[in-house]
């Protein structure tokens, strides 16, 4: 019997995530796991150049940025276990 497989395609939130760690926006707490924003303006404007000119397969440009921003605002610069830094 053939058998094809399928390429899985990521949902565009996931996408966007892969994309804020790949340019380090985000980086994962070490201790934690909870995603933080390293506040990298250089970072952060990569990633947005990527979601508007390099969109995932299936989505405009405004789709992923604006799926990058929504995630991106939903991410804190603090891990919400960590302790404050004193």
């Amino acid at each position: 019997m053939l058998t094809t497989k399928r390429k899985r395609v990521p949902s565009l939130h996931g996408w966007a995530i892969s994309v804020l760690l790949e340019e380090g926006v985000i980086r994962e707490c070490a201790e934690h796991g909870w995603m933080k924003e390293r506040g990298d303006p250089h970072a952060r404007s990569r990633a947005i150049d990527l979601a508007r000119f390099d969109p995932p397969a299936g989505y405009s440009s405004e789709q992923a940025v604006t799926e990058l921003l929504d995630v991106l605002a939903s991410i804190g610069d603090e891990c919400p276990e960590c302790p404050p830094n004193a």
